[in-house]
């Protein structure tokens, strides 16, 4: 029999500031299913006491005295795997320390001026508490997808506790199955993701090929500043060009324009063009970028032509646009449950029956070049 002690997720929020740390227990327990069952002001001590407690989660600041959340995250991964939620400060600097500790192995992170003492809370407060229930639920899933990840990672060094080099293990390049070519012609490749989407769309445009023959768009909800930090750091580990998307460029093949955070992009037809439009309309959009948004113009613009792939994520962003890519002929590949973050925006597409192909991360290039 279960009791309802077992429904109770256990969060650890580490944070310097005293004022931080009560600002984001009351927000977590106003849920009255997550409890709060410790708090550290700095790295070390949150290293202690995910030891001590064993939390289901842990919420933790970038920036910290004597151990920064990024030193304390490489050790928690190393010694007590623990889904790990970064607070981070909507900076470059603080983009980049995100995007670095997501590869690290954080699940997902809260830009620090989402925190429960601004007003913007009160727009995603409802599902960011439900996100955190969900991945605390999933916590042995997710980490043996770390531990997985960790194990077939190549070129990377981690650093110890004593500062010391520790050599990567040894790998060949990721094998990527080979799908029999499909007959249905693709103009376009459009990605909706969201939680976890950083490392996904790591994982998927790595390997493809550089000389891809159409273009690829991206929403990945992000703020405003992430995005370009995303771009750049995939920019430089791609075969393809990737970069954050600028107002009235082309979609060009073997390009990936990412949509900025803090705003919508649409593709539309000019003559024989692909041209993106960046803006904040529609101004109703709970997120933006929405990947409905997206879908639905990409959709609108390519007919059958359009390739619509739906990453890990929570809530159901892109079901609609997916559901108006399939309306007009298009192809849909959706992450399967076992490879995601959070089984919320691909589950949508997936019960509605709108997916074509269902694919591991690591098979969902394979699923797109099939068509190219």
């Amino acid at each position: 029999m279960t009791s309802a002690a077992d429904n109770v997720t256990r969060v650890l929020v580490v944070d310097d500031s005293a004022f931080m740390r009560k600002a984001i227990s009351i927000m977590l327990e106003s849920d009255p299913q997550i409890k709060v069952i410790g708090q550290a002001r700095d790295g070390e001590e949150a290293i202690e006491k995910v030891k001590l407690l064993h939390p289901d989660l842990v919420t933790m600041d970038v920036e910290m005295p004597r151990m920064d959340g990024l030193a304390a995250l490489q050790h928690i991964m190393k010694s007590d795997p623990t889904p790990v939620m970064m607070i981070s400060s909507i900076t470059t600097a603080g983009a980049e320390a995100t995007l670095e500790a997501l590869e690290l192995g954080a699940i997902d992170f809260i830009p620090k001026q989402m925190s429960y003492v601004s007003l913007d809370i009160v727009k995603i407060k409802d599902e960011l508490l439900a996100k955190i229930k969900d991945i605390a639920k999933r916590k042995h899933l997710l980490m043996a997808q770390y531990r997985q990840r960790q194990f077939a990672r190549t070129g990377k060094r981690a650093e110890s506790l004593a500062g010391s080099t520790v050599a990567p293990i040894a790998q060949g390049t990721p094998v990527t199955p080979t799908i029999r070519r499909r007959s249905h012609s693709i103009g376009i490749v459009a990605i909706g993701s969201s939680t976890g989407g950083p490392p996904a769309l790591s994982t998927l445009l790595t390997r493809l090929p550089g000389r891809l023959p159409v273009g690829v768009v991206i929403a990945q909800h992000m703020p405003a500043q992430f995005t370009k930090s995303l771009a750049e750091r995939l920019d430089s580990i791609c075969q393809l060009t990737v970069r954050e998307a600028v107002d009235g460029e082309k979609v060009l093949p073997g390009l990936v324009l990412i949509a900025p955070g803090g705003q919508n992009m649409t593709v539309t037809r000019r003559g024989g063009d692909a041209i993106v439009t960046v803006s904040a309309e529609p101004v109703s959009t709970l997120y933006k970028p929405c990947v409905d948004v997206l879908m639905n113009s990409v959709a609108d613009s390519f007919n059958g032509a359009t390739l619509g792939v739906i990453l890990t994520g929570m809530g159901n962003n892109g079901a609609m646009g997916i559901r108006r890519v399939k309306d007009k002929g298009g192809v849909v590949v959706a992450q399967s449950e076992q490879t995601c973050v959070v089984y919320g925006m691909p589950r949508a597409v997936i019960e509605a029956g709108l997916a074509d192909h269902i694919a591991a991360i690591d098979d969902i290039p394979a699923e797109i070049t099939a068509y190219l």
